[in-house]
């Protein structure tokens, strides 16, 4: 397999995965949005004997949110890491100059970058 190749098949990889992961949010906010709806109808200070029980559930919903959130956002930067490899590749390739790109990260002429 082609080096081309194998960074297409990386993005097609990359453009699955970010589908699946609208379709997982997407069905998330549904879920979310039923969860609220019932901890806004059923749960209040008068369902629990203390305080220190309704501060201990509210915590523990918090602590599902943050896990999914960590969990989206180390997904998401996997992904972009992974973009950035093929974009450097792309660049490389664009700004070759007929030697290989040898001379790709050195200013020439009018390029003052």
């Amino acid at each position: 397999m082609s080096r081309e190749a194998a960074y297409l098949r990386m993005l097609e990889a990359a453009a699955k995965l970010q589908w699946n992961m609208a379709t997982i949010l997407d069905a998330k906010a549904v879920e979310t949005e039923k969860v609220r709806n019932w901890i806004c109808n059923h749960v209040s200070p008068e369902v629990f004997p203390g305080q220190q029980d309704l501060v201990k559930e509210t915590l523990e919903v918090h602590d599902q949110m943050i896990e999914v959130i960590d969990g989206l956002s180390k997904m998401g930067q996997g992904i972009s890491s992974m973009l950035k490899v093929v974009l450097r590749h792309d660049a490389a390739t664009d700004s070759d100059d007929g030697m290989g790109g040898m001379f790709s990260g050195f200013p020439m002429g009018g390029d003052k970058s």
